[in-house]
């Protein structure tokens, strides 16, 4: 009778010449990224937000997700790369966009139909929890999915913002998972960096990367751009190893905001 070693090796023999997947260390993925040229946020990401995945972005108001985001995007659209902004409660500010460096040009912006402003960001904020299909918040939600499906699908975006900051966690976590999973693989497929802004991460497995925005200190915004405010960011996620890999990460970075005629005087 042969012993439970010589047992195993037979096993793993014939597994292995049927499966070499099964008993094969799986290897180590890496994905290009695209630096969002903070120097701290690209430290902590080895290089940048990965190219042809899922990024989420999260944190509170105020928490330095849309200043991240738009430093993303000037770089992006600085080199001739078409962009969108999936706006689902009409938030997105263009004149600030504009002086953080975006290229507005570069830049579609998919406001969804909203006749009532005031009526529909009261109803984005609220807590009902209604399961009626025609909730505001429900209505707004699917418009902006497909939205984002459709410019998925369609390519040529180098990124597309889908803005969900504006809505609570609860609502945002009934997004099936099926439509991130579909999201992941358009982005892989048509080579476009998907940033989710949202207070909490919502695409679960399907997500790249997930960073932790958290404000330090709050300043009054001056005009049309917020400057001085200081932001700590930590990466929740890591799911790829990007290129520039095998240098030790700090768990957090902070950075501060500023304008782009600020970065570059300082450059």
């Amino acid at each position: 009778m042969p012993s439970a070693a010589a047992l195993r090796l037979q096993i793993e023999s014939s597994l292995e010449r049927r499966y070499p997947a099964a008993l094969t260390p799986i290897p180590r993925t890496y994905r290009e990224t695209a630096p969002t040229h903070i120097p701290a946020v690209d430290r902590l990401l080895d290089g940048g937000l990965p190219i042809g995945a899922i990024s989420e972005i999260t944190g509170p108001v105020s928490s330095g997700r849309t200043s991240l985001t738009l430093a993303f995007l000037a770089a992006r659209t600085q080199e001739d790369r078409v962009c969108a902004w999936v706006d689902l409660s009409d938030a997105f500010d263009s004149e600030s966009a504009a002086v953080n460096g975006v290229i507005l040009r570069q830049l579609l912006w998919v406001r969804l139909s909203n006749p009532n402003p005031a009526a529909r960001q009261k109803s984005l904020r609220s807590n009902d929890s209604s399961h009626g299909s025609t909730n505001p918040i429900f209505s707004a939600l699917d418009q902006a999915l497909r939205a984002t499906d459709l410019l998925l699908q369609a390519g040529g975006f180098s990124t597309i913002v889908l803005d969900l900051g504006s809505i609570s966690p609860e609502h945002g976590k009934r997004i099936p998972l099926a439509t991130w999973f579909r999201y992941r693989q358009a982005a892989d497929r048509t080579r476009c960096s998907l940033l989710v802004l949202a207070q909490q991460p919502l695409a679960q497995s399907s997500a790249a990367v997930v960073l932790e925005c958290t404000p330090l200190n709050r300043t009054e915004p001056s005009q049309t751009v917020l400057t001085g405010a200081t932001f700590q960011v930590s990466s929740g996620r890591q799911r790829f190893s990007p290129f520039l890999s095998g240098q030790r990460k700090p768990p957090a970075s902070t950075w501060s905001a500023t304008s782009a005629a600020q970065r570059e005087a300082t450059a």
